[in-house]
């Protein structure tokens, strides 16, 4: 044997190099993404658009330029900031979200999603893909749009500190609506569906791109000290920005259930994303209540509005189809709220419902003012019982009757919706009928919108305070009633699903 053949031989194999920090973060990236902008940048809307964006930002340039020429110091750097945003915010606010709506929506009309689905990616990152290929786009036109943006700093009368925070909130506008476009590519399966989401869809980008290009209006006019002067503006656009955080997630979330399969835990992810906006709205309205207004009034404001959303999100949660898979079935934890199945929905928004009416009882009692107190509590009290009622009802009657087309989802929201109408609309016509005022607390005890508004304004003296405990205990009692009612006909109708 040769020592070439005895080296060899005595040679240990090499092992592999680990991979480096960029082949990794590349595993890591989502494929589609990767695609998608390859796809885009190729598409002619995505260069119609660009020409034309670069087009209108150069003239706007040279005018201004020649106007500063002109007239030597000049402070019109707010007016063409706002002319570029312009530019800008029409290709952010609607070209984007739109082009990522018609990418999903193509793709399940063409039926190429189930080719998507079986490349191991899974519905989350599909989507997560879609909206992050929009967002990689959406950057490509703004650092095109940049340079003229800061040439606007240059020209004067617009600071640093506004064009950032017209720039951030922007940003954040966007990605709400994008996320918003390809949750509406999910909602329906029909050609009709499918027309009516895309015509709503084009209406409501179109309201999105006025409502952005007038906040930037006014902020790129006002400055950001504006927001610090007034602070019920600066309350509302946090308040504004938490809840496009929260609710983005919750819609990602949802379009994410609505794309995977029956037979997994779709439910999981947008009822947890759910619970934790409940929860952690509900601490972070404390934060707030605490430092700005420790107040009855506060409390009652937060109870009533804590309601209202978690009623409104809640119908969707609670409207789900009944019954659930079997491997589902015979999983652990049975008791879990966050599987599918109408009745876990039912019963994880009344056990909202009660964690938000103990969060608002604990900040009235909390309270440093006691005026009207007694006005305030009753009405933060009977707010869950209305959102529990009218939860209940359409229940009730879309899904007590064995009829499977009254008893879905979407029929189910809409009778929520028109029988609150019906409630709020139909007790103050009775009531001028029988010659009473159109308020009458009795014709209008469950009447969702007079009737809160009358505990409110009823006379607490010691008749009118007896009075007013006893319509707030018939209000939860017809409540508590309803919701029993409505989860004995859950529980039957997921019973009859599992033997069917």
């Amino acid at each position: 044997m040769s020592a070439t053949a005895t080296d060899t031989a005595g040679t240990a194999p090499r092992e592999a190099a680990p991979p480096g920090w960029m082949e990794r973060w590349g595993d890591r990236l989502n494929p589609l993404v990767v695609k998608e902008v390859r796809q885009g940048v190729r598409s002619r809307v995505f260069w119609a658009s660009f020409g034309l964006m670069l087009l209108s930002c150069l003239i706007l340039s040279m005018v201004a330029y020649a106007s500063s020429r002109d007239s030597g110091l000049t402070t019109q750097g707010q007016g063409f900031f706002f002319g570029f945003f312009v530019c800008l915010g029409v290709v952010h606010f609607f070209i984007i979200p739109y082009s990522a709506y018609r990418s999903l929506a193509r793709e399940r009309e063409d039926e190429t999603w189930v080719l998507l689905i079986l490349t191991g990616l899974g519905p989350r990152r599909i989507l997560r893909g879609k909206v992050a290929s929009f967002l990689v786009q959406a950057g490509l036109y703004a650092s095109a749009v940049g340079p003229f943006l800061l040439f606007s700093y240059y020209l004067n009368g617009i600071d640093l500190p506004t064009i950032l925070v017209v720039l951030v909130l922007g940003l954040c506008w966007l990605v709400f609506l994008t996320v918003v476009a390809v949750g509406a590519a999910t909602l329906a399966d029909g050609r009709m569906g499918r027309a009516f989401v895309h015509l709503v869809l084009l209406a409501l980008l179109g309201l999105a791109v006025m409502y952005g290009l007038t906040s930037a209006f006014v902020l790129s006019e006002q400055g950001y000290r504006f927001l610090t002067r007034e602070k019920d503006l600066s309350t509302f656009a946090c308040a504004f920005l938490w809840a496009m955080l929260t609710y983005g997630w919750l819609l990602f979330e949802t379009a994410a259930a609505r794309l995977s399969l029956p037979t997994e835990n779709y439910s999981r992810g947008p009822r947890l994303a759910f619970v934790l906006q409940v929860l952690l709205s509900g601490a972070l309205l404390a934060v707030v209540w605490v430092v700005r207004e420790p107040t009855t009034s506060a409390a009652m404001a937060v109870g009533v509005a804590g309601c209202l959303c978690v009623a409104l999100t809640g119908i969707f949660v609670a409207s789900d189809v009944d019954g659930q898979a079997r491997a589902l079935r015979a999983a652990t934890r049975p008791w879990s709220l966050l599987r599918p199945g109408a009745v876990r929905g039912f019963r994880l928004v009344l056990l909202l419902l009660l964690v938000w009416l103990g969060v608002s009882c604990a900040l009235f009692f909390l309270s440093d003012d006691r005026s009207n107190s007694e006005a305030h509590f009753l009405t933060l009290f009977v707010a869950p019982a209305y959102a529990l009622l009218f939860l209940s009802l359409a229940l009730l009657v879309g899904r007590m009757p064995r009829s499977d087309r009254l008893a879905a989802p979407a029929v189910v929201r809409v009778l929520f919706f028109a029988l609150a109408g019906v409630a709020g609309s139909l007790p103050p016509l009775v009531a001028v009928l029988f010659d009473q005022h159109a308020d009458d607390p009795l014709f209008n005890l469950l009447n969702p919108f007079v009737g809160l508004e009358n505990f409110s304004d009823y006379d607490y003296s010691s008749s009118g305070a007896k009075m007013s405990l006893a319509l707030a205990a018939c209000v939860w009692g017809v409540a508590v009633l309803a919701a029993f009612a409505a989860d004995r006909s859950l529980v039957e109708r997921e019973r009859r699903a599992h033997l069917s």
